[in-house]
C-alpha cells in the first residue's frame, strides 16, 4: 500500500475561461481528492490545492443560465430565497464553481478538508502566485475546450479547398 503521508500537496492553476461548469468541476474534484496520484487512499486527504481563475467567464450548456436556480432558506418563516445563475454570476461568480465542486465531493468528514484546498477567483488575478510551480503560467485541467455554439460564425470568408 502506498503511503500518502510522504506526498506533499502541489498547487494547480486552472483557467475557467469558456469552460463548461460541470465538466470543469469533475476534473477539479479529481485533483482535490488526489485520485490522479498513485498514492491515492480513499480514507485520507492526499489531494492537491486548486486555484481557479476567470470564474466569471464560465459557460453553461442549454438554457441553464436562465433556468437553473440556487435556492436557500434564511431560517425565518417564509424565508425561501432564490437566484438564477445569471444573477449569481453578476453578484458572486466564484460561488458558482464552488457550489458545483462541493456538490460533487463525497459527503463525509473529508469534505471540509477538500473544500479548504479550493481557491476560486472571479478574474485573472489571484493571491497564490508564490505557491505555483515556476515556469508554469497555467495548468489547464480541462484538456478539451469546447467551442461556444452561441458565438456568431463569420461566413463572409470563403474557405480554400486545396
Amino acid at each position: 500500500m502506498a503511503s500518502p503521508l510522504f506526498s506533499k500537496p502541489l498547487w494547480h492553476l486552472v483557467d475557467a475561461k469558456n469552460q463548461v461548469v460541470g465538466r470543469l468541476a469533475t476534473q477539479i474534484c479529481h485533483i482535490l481528492r488526489g485520485k490522479h496520484k498513485p498514492s491515492y487512499v480513499p480514507h485520507y486527504d492526499c489531494g492537491d490545492y486548486v486555484v481557479v481563475i476567470n470564474a466569471k467567464d464560465v459557460r453553461f450548456t442549454g438554457n441553464k443560465v436562465e433556468q437553473k436556480k440556487y435556492i436557500w432558506h434564511t431560517g425565518y418563516p417564509g424565508g425561501i430565497k432564490s437566484k438564477t445563475v445569471k444573477e449569481q454570476l453578476q453578484h458572486k461568480p466564484e460561488e458558482v464553481i464552488r457550489k458545483a465542486v462541493l456538490g460533487m465531493l463525497p459527503k463525509n468528514r473529508l469534505r471540509s478538508w477538500y473544500a479548504r484546498k479550493l481557491r476560486v477567483f472571479p478574474g485573472p488575478r489571484h493571491l497564490h502566485e508564490d505557491k505555483l510551480p515556476l515556469g508554469t503560467e497555467s495548468i489547464l485541467v480541462a484538456t478539451r475546450v469546447m467551442p461556444n455554439p452561441y458565438e456568431s460564425v463569420d461566413t463572409t470568408k470563403p474557405e480554400n479547398k486545396n
